[in-house]
């Protein structure tokens, strides 16, 4: 790989980490949130499955315009939106207008994901594709690892300092976009920008079984993650009495297994098989999701009993997330923008309902959460085994 494609990747993968960024920084201020605004912390944990909605929402938005008019235009328009949105965070007096500034700034950072999936599959050949998208998941992932650390730390300046920051960081990156990312969609590809093809596109891609067998295991798989997101705030900090500033510690765990499972992904991938890396993902996950359910039914291993578990689900992604998306994408090089924005839409439509499941039950314990990770866990393997029974990669098949 040249040094200018791993620069780019970089870049991508900052692009990307925005989103997590923007997710995760504010987790250990959301009791400051909720006290500063007159709210509980359950309605203004509602800001995460908000954030979830907008960002699913755009993706679909982001999809056909990105195959019609390229990939650069979108991302400085989402990045704009993003750095705007996140002004009006900082300024936002009641939970109904963080509520709507939160929104703005999920549409914004959603055309992130769709033009980094969509740029790896013009610059990189099928095989390659898993490799780069790896790369850019591990530097991804170095987001959230230290998002809530800075989040716990910024605390001490209020919690209007981290949207100054994520708005900052915004602007730098668009100025970073505007200067070195490439115009990658060759006229030739552009496809014109009607509802009708743009609803025949979406059609092609739900319609395809061995596609949507690894969107679908991906999208559940995901979901747990951010169960994980929406309900460990209470978990952590109120439920076993973790400082808040020491809950990005815990968190940044999570992220440190997400890093080395991404890694050995990355290593092994071409030698043992993508699908046969993305199965043993997804049993993870399951058995995972059944161990944190039982400790959080049980009190087994209190606080440990459900980090420990929590680690492995997310550490799993790093094994689900590229594999399945490489996978699915590889059926549709001329729609790479439209498959790309449903996977995105579906992960995070489903992850903000999770969200709310977590929230939809009283806090009094860690099984809301972990029950729901559990049902997440095993819905990701089933649909893998029910819809992937004859995957094979597209490369091989078609």
């Amino acid at each position: 790989m040249r040094t200018s494609h791993l620069l780019l990747l970089i870049m991508l993968g900052a692009l990307s980490g925005l989103t997590p960024l923007a997710v995760d920084m504010y987790l250990p201020a959301i009791p400051s949130i909720a006290e500063d605004l007159a709210a509980s912390v359950e309605s203004v944990q509602l800001t995460i499955s908000t954030f979830l909605i907008g960002f699913a929402i755009g993706q679909l938005f982001y999809g056909p315009m990105v195959d019609s008019f390229g990939r650069k235009p979108v991302i400085l328009f989402g990045v704009a939106l993003f750095t705007l949105a996140s002004i009006g965070c900082v300024f936002a007096e009641s939970l109904p207008v963080l509520l709507l500034f939160r929104l703005l700034q999920a549409i914004g950072g959603a055309a992130g994901v769709v033009v980094v999936n969509a740029l790896l599959r013009d610059l990189f050949s099928p095989d390659d594709v898993v490799r780069a998208m790896t790369i850019v998941i591990l530097t991804m992932t170095l987001a959230p690892l230290v998002a809530p650390l800075l989040g716990g730390a910024m605390l001490a300046l209020g919690w209007h300092s981290i949207f100054i920051l994520l708005a900052l960081l915004g602007a730098l990156l668009w100025g970073a976009i505007l200067v070195w990312i490439p115009e990658t969609l060759k006229p030739k590809l552009r496809q014109p920008l009607r509802l009708g093809s743009v609803l025949s596109n979406y059609y092609r891609v739900l319609c395809h079984r061995k596609a949507m067998g690894s969107l679908l295991a991906s999208t559940f798989s995901s979901a747990g993650m951010f169960a994980f997101i929406s309900g460990s705030p209470y978990v952590y900090i109120q439920y076993f009495g973790v400082p808040a500033q020491h809950y990005g510690l815990l968190f940044g765990l999570n992220v440190l297994f997400l890093m080395g499972m991404t890694f050995i992904n990355g290593r092994l991938v071409k030698r043992v098989g993508l699908l046969a890396m993305l199965r043993l993902g997804l049993i993870l996950s399951a058995v995972a999701g059944l161990a944190l359910v039982f400790n959080g039914a049980t009190g087994w291993g209190g606080l440990w009993g459900i980090v420990i578990p929590v680690c492995c689900y997310v550490g799993q992604l790093g094994m689900v997330g590229a594999n399945a998306t490489s996978h699915a994408l590889g059926f549709f090089p001329a729609n790479a923008g439209t498959a790309s924005a449903l996977a995105g839409s579906l992960r995070f439509g489903v992850g903000a309902l999770a969200g709310v499941a977590v929230n939809s039950v009283p806090a009094t314990s860690a099984l809301p959460m972990t029950g729901v990770m559990a049902v997440c866990g095993v819905l990701a393997l089933g649909a893998h085994l029910w819809l992937g029974r004859t995957l094979r990669h597209p490369t091989r098949a078609g």
